[in-house]
């Protein structure tokens, strides 16, 4: 999730466990430890590839926050104990503001790899890495005890109730609306194998539907507003690898995508995109992996970011899609 969202997570959760003792340090001090993990990102690990799949690393990880937070609340409750505040209450705050963190990224397109250093990313998909709904309740529970932080404890838990809440409808949404992708795609005769599913920019009503089927790659769109639950899919060529080796770094690309990729060519390059992020037919992530030299032959590079431009987003057909207006079918 964003920065804003992670930070006012980690200082709601140090607010409901420290409660009558809470006080403005200990809410920033939540709000620092809520963002701690990101940090992360000031790491170079040698290329571009390696800075986006091993983000949400090490310092996302259940083992190594637990870990860390005993230390920390040892250091602090030996070298500077806080008064009237236990060991335990000082590690729960510590390890709760911090282990949040990397468990809301869980429910993001991207997730996180929780279990480091075993191998594996986990992610439920079921919220956009900027969603409103789910911060602006921490925010106004932060908000009303800024007069007084003594009563932190009732609004901070309320907030942590509605915002979890909203998780938990945002994964039992997934699930309805993997059930009418899979009613949809019977109908049209399209493999139903490999299916993608993750909620529009800021929203949790609108959801878009990738399906991979071998080298070409099908997306729709449904929304709860919708008056019928029929889903209509757009076919896109998905191609294939087209040099006869594969680096180490695609494999571990495409392990970090699911294999939700597409592959095109631009301006003599070769560009993997990630579609599970972005517009029909348009991605946010895209990667070069190879240049045509002058013979027209592929020849492999170091990966590097490749920016193609913004997306095209159409704002008011954007609100007008969440509202449940369908495009009309061209002819």
């Amino acid at each position: 999730m964003d920065s804003v969202t992670q930070a006012v997570l980690g200082a709601t959760v140090a607010g409901a466990i420290a409660g009558k003792r809470c006080n403005g340090k200990i809410l920033l001090a939540g709000a620092a430890l809520g963002t701690l993990p990101d940090l992360d990102v000031l790491i170079n690990y040698g290329n571009d590839i390696n800075n986006v799949i091993k983000h949400r690393g090490f310092s996302h990880s259940l083992f190594v926050l637990s870990v860390f937070s005993l230390v920390l609340a040892a250091a602090i409750h030996r070298l500077k104990p806080i008064a009237n505040f236990s060991f335990i209450r000082l590690f729960a705050l510590i390890s709760a503001a911090l282990i949040t963190h990397p468990l809301l990224d869980y429910f993001t397109t991207y997730g996180t790899q929780l279990l480091w250093p075993m191998q594996g990313y986990f992610s439920a998909s079921s919220i956009f890495i900027i969603d409103p709904a789910y911060t602006l309740p921490l925010i106004i529970a932060l908000l009303y005890i800024r007069s007084d932080k003594s009563r932190a404890r009732k609004p901070t838990v309320i907030a942590l109730t509605i915002s979890s809440l909203y998780l938990g409808w945002g994964v039992i949404a997934k699930q309805i609306i993997h059930e009418r992708a899979i009613i949809s795609l019977t109908n049209a005769g399209i493999s139903t194998d490999k299916i993608f599913i993750t909620p529009t920019a800021l929203n949790t009503l609108l959801w878009r539907i990738v399906v991979i089927d071998g080298t070409t790659y099908w997306e729709g769109d449904s929304s709860f507003l919708d008056n019928d639950s029929a889903i209509t899919f757009t076919q896109y060529h998905r191609n294939q690898w087209p040099l006869p080796q594969q680096s180490k770094l695609l494999d571990a690309y495409l392990v970090f995508t699911g294999d939700i990729v597409r592959y095109r060519e631009e301006n003599n390059r070769l560009i993997v995109s990630d579609l599970r992020m972005g517009l029909p037919n348009q991605s946010a992530f895209e990667f070069e992996f190879a240049r045509r030299d002058t013979n027209n032959d592929w020849q492999p590079i170091l990966p590097t970011r490749y920016e193609s431009g913004p997306l095209d987003i159409n704002f008011n057909a954007f609100l007008n899609r969440i509202a449940g207006n369908k495009p009309k079918p061209v002819d």
